[in-house]
């Protein structure tokens, strides 16, 4: 079955519990396959341990109870989108106005590190306001962007 179909129902069972998908990655092998989900929580808190367990619960019952999603064996992972979260849509974009995010796009000609500064635009023709690390401001729309995450230097 499809990623879209599935992506869809953990959605669903995402949003009832106040959690948000971040990423879906699909993986494995056709006898054994490998769902790994990275969530978040729509109030903007942490999420805990407790939040990637009731995901998982609510997840593994209703794929279980559509068996036609996924082989009977798969093994079901469920976490934090952790430090270098994910950027896909134009709200994780304003959400992290002032963060710095590895981006990469056509546009750029490969992948580098900016200060998200602003998102303008209508939706479906947002435009991303990027600062690399001399001041210089750059801006690239959205859809152009192939991969992005939040950067996450460790400090001494």
């Amino acid at each position: 079955m499809s990623v879209d179909a599935i992506e869809l129902l953990v959605s669903e069972e995402l949003t009832k519990l106040e959690l948000e998908l971040v990423e879906l990655k699909r993986g494995g092998s056709k006898g054994r396959q490998v769902l790994d989900i990275r969530i978040d929580r729509l109030d903007r808190q942490k999420v805990q341990v407790g939040d990637c367990e009731r995901a998982s619960r609510a997840i593994e019952a209703r794929l279980d109870a559509e068996p036609t999603l996924i082989s009977a064996r798969y093994v079901l992972e469920v976490s934090s989108p952790g430090m270098e979260r994910p950027l896909r849509t134009a709200a994780d974009w304003v959400r992290f106005v002032g963060r710095r995010a590895s981006v990469n796009a056509l546009a750029l000609h490969g992948r580098y590190e900016f200060e998200i500064v602003a998102v303008e635009g209508e939706a479906g023709q947002e435009r991303i306001r990027l600062r690399d690390m001399k001041g210089q401001e750059r801006e690239i729309a959205l859809a152009d962007v192939t991969d992005a995450r939040l950067a996450f230097h460790w400090k001494p």
